[in-house]
């Protein structure tokens, strides 16, 4: 029987390809971006306007509150799925990154907004945490996209096979 030998694809290591203390920068600052771009678009709504004037926001302030709530969400968004993928529920990094932003949003609403609303002295609160949270649902669902689609395409880069298995294709 003869022996056919077939060319390597080039070396393959043990290590992973990128290190888990770096590996999820780039996906948070992809979420951060995100979510500011999505509250930027949704403060220029008439609604936006109404519930910066009900709650009396200042609109500058918010632009610059929403960017580092928007990372410090994104960071822990992406730092728990590069680090413990296998924790989060989910077939690929986009469902899981979905998954911790809706866990995110819950957190969100229920220790923040929901506090702030019933404390701000505003007519009608349970109205204002409606829209709050129809904010927040935008914002953290962008966020969270763009999380999974940077991940995803980082691990595809990594090792191209990786989107053929994920499918269920050859491995």
């Amino acid at each position: 029987m003869d022996v056919v030998e077939v060319p390597s694809s080039g070396p393959r290591s043990a290590k992973p390809a990128g290190s888990p203390r770096s590996g999820w920068r780039r996906p948070a600052i992809a979420g951060a971006v995100a979510f500011w771009s999505a509250n930027l678009v949704i403060s220029l709504t008439p609604i936006a306007a109404a519930y910066r004037s009900a709650l009396s926001i200042a609109y500058v302030p918010m632009l610059v509150e929403a960017a580092l709530g928007g990372l410090l969400i994104a960071s822990v968004v992406a730092l728990v799925l590069v680090r413990y993928p296998e924790r989060v529920p989910g077939s690929s990094p986009l469902s899981r990154a979905l998954w911790l932003s809706a866990a995110a949003l819950v957190l969100l609403t229920v220790v923040v907004e929901l506090p702030s609303k019933l404390r701000s002295g505003v007519s009608d609160p349970g109205h204002w945490l409606l829209v709050a949270t129809a904010f927040n649902v935008l914002r953290v669902l962008a966020l969270g996209l763009a999380i999974g689609l940077v991940t995803r395409a980082e691990q595809t880069r990594a090792d191209p096979l990786a989107q053929v298995t994920e499918r269920g294709g050859l491995p």
